[in-house]
């Protein structure tokens, strides 16, 4: 595996181990929710380069490279819908999860109806699984008998809504509110007056925090404007 350094949600950066040959990701615990909606583009367009790379079959059993215990296989639920397979360590040190099941649990895969497959079963017969490589034979299994991954299918515009999403929520992840900073501070502003005023009465003073206060709000409103 390779590491790649990817932007964390609150502060710092992700370390994510990458398998291209396997096709396959390494988070640790609670990392694939941590990862910045920039850090998932990146990711997705670094599986997209390696589209073409030899895949080599997953080892089995999957073992943890934190402790080499057997991983345990999940499912989950992914949205906007389906469901997506990923194989976790019991002592909590993370999850393996493929490309294909990784841009399933992003939305930039969608799973098949059983309409879909049925009509594919018809022309076709045999896929390769997305999840692990392993042949399905689409006209009596619509699952993949292996990895259990459902059968799924890069949908180009489940890809352009995926990715304007993603899009969208950096730039507001990164853009600053400045509205929103005004309010903290005018409420910054009401709380020190109001302590200020509890203290001056409590010494018979002259309170003059409310002027302070007013003064604030007035000029968040001409700014506004």
């Amino acid at each position: 595996m390779v590491k790649h350094c990817f932007e964390r949600m609150q502060h710092g950066e992700i370390v994510l181990d990458l398998c291209f040959p396997c096709q396959g990701i390494w988070f640790d615990e609670f990392e694939s929710a941590q990862i910045t909606p920039g850090g998932i583009l990146e990711l997705f367009r670094l599986i997209h380069e390696h589209r073409d790379a030899q895949r080599l079959p997953l080892r089995d059993p999957l073992r943890c490279p934190r402790c080499s215990e057997k991983l345990l296989h999940g499912l989950d639920v992914a949205r906007p819908g389906g469901q997506f397979n990923y194989h976790r360590c019991l002592q909590k040190h993370g999850r393996f999860t493929t490309f294909a099941q990784f841009m399933i649990e992003k939305g930039f895969v969608r799973q098949l109806t059983a309409a879909e497959i049925g009509a594919l079963a018809a022309k076709v017969g045999t896929v390769r699984c997305n999840g692990c490589g392993a042949p399905v034979d689409i006209r009596k299994d619509h699952a993949c008998t292996h990895c259990r991954s459902p059968i799924a299918i890069l949908d180009p515009e489940a890809v352009e809504q995926a990715l304007a999403r993603y899009q969208q929520a950096e730039v507001k992840r990164t853009t600053v509110d400045v509205e929103a900073l005004g309010d903290i501070i005018v409420m910054r502003e009401r709380e020190k007056s109001r302590r200020q005023r509890e203290r001056r009465e409590d010494l018979g003073s002259v309170d003059i925090g409310d002027l302070l206060v007013s003064g604030v709000e007035m000029a968040w409103k001409l700014f506004r404007r």
